[in-house]
Order: structure tokens, then sequence, then C-alpha cells
């Protein structure tokens, strides 16, 4: 009998090689879970609460124990969220716990905290009804649940099924969304925190309105265009009928189709050419920065200063407006790391790593 008393649960965050900007339209995604981790400890207690401790805001939130749906206290109220979900796929809730949230990840950077938060949330929920095993895609689905569909959030599925599931993941985003494992990347990572705080909903939901009008009045007028499949040769004929700021974006979108899919052909064979896979990156970050403008002065000068240390490339992190940004840099993980502190940014030196799991207690 697994042990109730007290559990702990931890998911990574990720970081999106290619596709960035690209999942709520449909499209394709490649991202990887890293090994910076969002950790829930908690021990049964006899009050019908749940105290959560989160000493790296240092605040605490208390919850009662539902013996219905939950109404929310705040615009985004995740923790109450997730509980709802879970008891209206059916699990009841019945014992309170005191825990602990603790976060390697960092906040409100592009790097999945919530995402791994709620993830981690669910699984620990799920632990203490003495479910030891979990299917990782359902507890992405539970997730993107809680997260996203519950308060009409702009974003896709893509940090759920990756935090969840771990490793390096193409995700195809049409509905029903698919997953499949590639292989693994070698180290060379380094993650950077630009320090300059953003606001997601808005800057995602401002470029989702230019692209997907600009898509919606191609798939007007030209029947033939199509998201997913008209070269962009085709394309750059079509896009002449949109206002130029539609026009840049749709097209920086399409683009970054193009580069996923050469980067998915070299993932998968096995076989990473170090200088065309940063090359790769440092184009999409081009795209990201002048074509759908959701960069910043500070994340693309942090690219340029982790290249001239030495990174083969490197693009921003996340939905952009501020938060992260990643260069690839086999072999000078240090010195590029040194580059971006000096550039102002927090740096980690980040590796592949496993998703949601339950952990030992020693």
């Amino acid at each position: 009998m697994p042990n109730l008393d007290a559990i702990r649960a931890s998911t990574p965050g990720r970081i999106c090689l290619f596709g960035e900007h690209q999942d709520f339209l449909g499209l394709p995604v490649i991202a990887a879970a890293i090994d910076r981790r969002f950790t829930i400890t908690g021990t049964a207690i006899d009050e019908p609460i749940f105290r959560l401790r989160m000493p790296d805001l240092g605040t605490e939130v208390v919850i009662p124990v539902p013996q219905g749906e939950l109404p929310y206290t705040s615009e985004r109220d995740y923790l109450r969220s997730a509980l709802n979900v879970l008891m209206r796929e059916g699990y009841q809730i019945t014992r309170g716990y005191d825990c602990t949230f603790r976060s390697t990840i960092p906040i409100n950077a592009g790097t999945s905290s919530s995402s791994a938060m709620i993830l981690t949330w669910l699984r620990f929920i799920l632990a203490s009804l003495g479910v030891r095993e979990f299917d990782g895609e359902r507890l992405a689905r539970f997730a993107n649940l809680a997260e996203v569909l519950e308060f009409g959030e702009p974003g896709g599925i893509m940090d759920h099924f990756t935090c969840s599931l771990g490793g390096t993941l193409y995700i195809d985003c049409r509905e029903p969304a698919r997953w499949e494992r590639l292989p693994a990347l070698p180290d060379g990572f380094v993650l950077a925190d630009s320090r300059t705080r953003k606001e997601t909903t808005a800057v995602l939901a401002q470029s989702k309105r230019d692209v997907l009008t600009g898509i919606d009045t191609l798939k007007r007028k030209v029947p033939q265009f199509d998201l997913h499949h008209t070269p962009l040769e085709e394309a750059e004929e079509y896009l002449k009928i949109l206002p130029e700021h539609q026009r840049r974006k749709v097209r920086a979108n399409l683009v970054d189709r193009d580069i996923l899919r050469e980067g998915y052909a070299m993932i998968k064979s096995g076989s990473i050419d170090p200088d065309r896979f940063g090359a790769l990156l440092t184009e999409h970050q081009r795209q990201l920065s002048e074509g759908l403008g959701v960069s910043t002065p500070k994340l693309d000068r942090m690219v340029e200063a982790a290249i001239a240390a030495g990174a083969k490339g490197g693009k921003l992190n996340g939905s952009g407006g501020g938060g992260a940004m990643f260069a690839y840099a086999p072999g000078c993980q240090e010195a590029v790391a040194a580059a971006l502190e000096e550039a102002g940014g927090e740096a980690y030196i980040v590796r592949v790593d496993e998703g949601t799991r339950l952990e030992e207690i020693s």
C-alpha cells in the first residue's frame, strides 16, 4: 500500500526548440523538458484544508477540501481549477495536506512554471488518492483544462504535453493533439532569464489576433491557401492581399513552419549538425523578433551575446515580450552562461529531463 501520509511530486520546465508561437494555430512544435523543476512536498493533516506554503514567493494559500465545485477567488485560480477538473472527472478529494511548493524554474519567464505547478499539483492530488501510476498524456489534458480552457486563456497544449511527458517531443497541435517522442538531444543548452517581466496574455493575444485574422482573410479570398501545406514561394503572392502587419506575421509563421520541418528531420535522424541546428534556432529568433514582433531589444542582445561567446545559435523562449531565452552552446556552456550574465540575464546550464513524477521522500 503506498504511503499517503507523505507525498512528493515534481515536474520539469521546458524550452521550445521550434514552432514557437505556432501551437495555437494547429501547427506542430518541438519542445524539450529541462532539469529545472517544480516540486510539491506534502504531509497529511487532520484538518479538511490544503495549506500551501510558497516560500519562494513569501506567501501561503489555504484551500478547503472541496465538497463541491470551488468558486474562484482570483483571475487565474489554477490551484482551485485543478481540483475542479479532477472532481468533474469523478475523483473524490477527502483529505487535507500541509504542502510546500518549491521551484527552480524561472517564474513568468516563458519556461512553463505555471504549467509545471498545475501538473505537479494534479499529480500530488492523484497520489493522495492512492493513484501511483497515471498516464502522462491524460495528465497533460487535465492540466490544459485547468489552465487554458477553464479561463479562456490564449495558449495551446505544448507546455502540458512537454512537461508531463518529458524528454524531447514533436507535438502535432491540431485537435486531437498528438505527440511523438524524439531521440535524446545532446547536452549544450544554456537557459537565461532576461529578468524583464512580461505580460504573457497581452503579447500572445495580440500576435494571435493578427495572425488569425490574416489567415482567415487568405482562406476566404484564396481558397487554395493551406497553412500546413502551401509552400512559402507560392504563399508569397497570396500574402500581398494582406495589410503589412498581418502579412509580416503570417509570413513569419510560414518560415517558422519550414524551419521546424528541417529541425525535425535532423533530430529524428539522431545526428545533430551543431552549426546548422544553431543556425535554425537563430533564424527562428529572427522571425519571432522581426516578423512577429514578440522579442525585446534585451532578448535580441542576449542572443547576440551568446553567439559572440561561442554559442551555435539561440532564441527567445515562450511568448516573448520579456522572459527567457536559451542558447545552444555545446562545449562552451560555461563561457556562454557567463556572457549571458554579463548581458544582464540569470543563466542556467540545463539538460533535457524526464516528465512529471512521484519522488521518494528520504
